[in-house]
């Protein structure tokens, strides 16, 4: 089967997706355009820097482009450098694959209080995102609101030790930052019951491998529900962990009122509860309860007016994967099964058309960075890191798009 098709964003689901529609149809030209001159997305700036298991599915991901023909085309901005229609018109078929990269708001007075930061906001300044905000003073009695995976990484991180964090991509300035962080205690907190928390139980059974920390879990409850139930062991397990200096507690059925303040930064937050108000000193709150869309792409547009919105058919030859399809829910598992439903479709659906120009939109275009560019970054990243690092990132995009076009690389 012939056809050019265009993924908007190369990150876990665009890959997944390419290597999808490639491994059924190997002639197709498929073409992953993203806005940084880098691809895997949130591989590269979301998965934890001390989760390099998981940030391994990069060489998965390599063999899109290595093997199977796929092409990458960085450092492109729909919007900026080409718009939706123009890619339409060039591909047989195109798929939004952007995720969701803006932290919701917690939606209670007080929320624009200097010191309430997004967990995504936090994240992208620890992993070096190039349009990352810089990492601001937490003080020493950071909050988090959440109880998701996103929450728990953004503790685990908080929490560690100057060595504990040996192996990672971490670079000099977040390293030194959390370093001299000065936290004493840690809160988490969630708005559902322990049992009904959204964590991997295998993520908090991994925070009993910390050493700076003492870790409390109050009041968890109990629960007959089998999924529930290893929740609950999840947190026993974690329970009284520990005798560092550092205070990790877990509260669960808090649901977030007011933010309180004095001279327009955070003190509290204040909650309700099945049993009356509570209130939390503070000293920063960190939201970990979701993210919206960028704001680039008409996502809520397209989703209300698609066709087969659950399937990812917005539109005749316009299809969405991933986040960007479903909100901001699943890991890099779910968003493989979730491209390879969608790959079946656009075969299905796939009419080519020869006058159509696919990737001869891009050429004399100047600042993309290709396959072979990323791979010169790449390189560059990990050859002679730190000592404990297994990758010094390049942090700016200038910084990038320089290395990309220097030089050639065998890889």
């Amino acid at each position: 089967m012939s056809g050019k098709v265009a993924i908007i964003g190369a990150g876990p689901s665009g890959c997944f997706l390419a290597q999808s529609l490639l491994k059924a149809a190997p002639e197709l030209e498929v073409d992953l355009i993203d806005a940084l001159p880098v691809p895997y997305g949130l591989v590269r700036y979301g998965v934890a820097a001390d989760h390099q298991g998981t940030k391994a599915i990069t060489r998965q991901f390599a063999r899109v482009f290595e093997r199977q023909g796929a092409r990458f085309f960085g450092n492109v901005a729909v919007g900026r450098d080409v718009t939706l229609d123009e890619l339409r018109a060039a591909y047989d078929a195109v798929v939004l694959a952007a995720g969701m990269s803006v932290d919701n708001r917690l939606g209670v007075p007080g929320d624009d209080l200097a010191g309430v930061y997004g967990a995504g906001r936090i994240t992208r300044a620890l992993y070096e995102h190039p349009d990352a905000e810089a990492l601001p003073d937490l003080g020493p009695h950071p909050l988090i609101v959440g109880n998701g995976n996103v929450a728990i990484d953004l503790l685990r991180l908080l929490a560690k030790t100057p060595g504990e964090l040996d192996g990672t991509d971490l670079g000099p300035a977040p390293t030194g930052w959390l370093a001299g962080s000065g936290i004493e205690t840690i809160t988490i907190t969630g708005r559902s019951p322990a049992a009904r928390a959204k964590f991997d139980p295998v993520m908090v059974k991994e925070l009993a491998r910390l050493t700076g920390v003492t870790i409390r879990v109050v009041e968890p409850g109990e629960s007959d529900d089998p999924d529930e139930a290893k929740r609950l062991d999840a947190l026993a397990t974690i329970d009284g962990h520990g005798e560092g200096a550092r205070a990790v507690t877990f509260r669960f059925g808090l649901t977030p009122a007011e933010v309180l303040g004095e001279a327009g930064r955070v003190t509290a937050l204040r909650f309700t509860t099945p049993e009356g108000d509570e209130t939390i000193a503070c000293t920063s709150v960190l939201t970990a309860i979701g993210f919206g869309p960028a704001g680039d792409l008409p996502r809520d547009a397209l989703i209300a007016s698609a066709r087969d919105a659950e399937a990812g058919a917005l539109a005749p030859g316009l299809y969405a994967t991933g986040w960007f399809r479903r909100g901001p829910r699943g890991t890099i598992p779910d968003n493989r099964a979730d491209a390879q439903a969608l790959a079946a479709r656009i075969l299905d659906e796939l009419t080519a058309d020869p006058a159509r120009p696919g990737r001869a939109l891009f050429d004399g275009r100047s600042g993309i960075v290709d396959y072979d560019g990323w791979c010169r970054i790449d390189t560059t990243e990990t050859t002679a890191p730190p000592e404990g690092r297994c990758r010094a990132k390049i942090t700016t995009r200038a910084g990038m798009a320089r290395i990309a076009s220097e030089g050639v690389t065998t890889a």
